[in-house]
């Protein structure tokens, strides 16, 4: 029998690879220490095998994919915690600035609401009595939109910098 939290060395090379090459084709940066890098990876693949999807590796999983959406890799709060603090919460994606050592890399405070209010949100969402709780913005260069409270570092399709994003407003007059 397999031991679900044994994992391969040749697997995590593998995996950085391929999630290497996946963060540059999208503008992201993956934390320069490979060591540390590698051991998070080694926490994404064990928490697939242990509940059928990649979680954070710095969370506690309800292992329950619905109640854990909002923290599979990349999780819900990577791009926020990428603009207020420089780096996500388990420190896996960083900017320019800690990549380059101009920043220090710093703890990331838990944004994650608590199971309580996840699950309220969930069923305001699914009632459909909600509305949207983030902007919508819209990358001028290619017209890619994404919901979020800020717009992306960089746009996924075209590359474009953050500065090209401009909020959408609708006008429902």
């Amino acid at each position: 029998m397999i031991n679900k939290d044994t994992v391969d060395l040749h697997d995590v090379d593998v995996s950085f690879d391929a999630l290497s090459k996946d963060a540059e084709s999208k503008g992201y940066i993956l934390n320069p220490d490979k060591e540390f890098t590698k051991a998070l990876i080694m926490g994404l693949i064990i928490n697939k095998r242990r509940y059928g999807y990649p979680s954070c590796p710095c969370r506690l999983a309800d292992e329950k994919k619905e109640d854990d959406l909002d923290i599979i890799c990349p999780c819900n709060y990577r791009d926020v915690d990428l603009n207020e603090h420089g780096a996500c919460y388990c420190a896996l994606y960083v900017t320019r600035e800690i990549a380059d050592g101009k920043r220090p890399l710093n703890p990331i405070p838990e944004r994650r609401p608590p199971k309580e209010e996840r699950i309220k949100k969930r069923r305001l969402l699914e009632t459909g009595t909600t509305r949207l709780s983030y902007a919508i913005w819209r990358c001028a260069v290619c017209g890619y939109l994404c919901a979020r409270e800020f717009p992306p570092e960089v746009c996924p399709i075209c590359k474009a910098q953050k500065e090209r994003f401009e909020k959408l407003v609708i006008n429902m007059a």
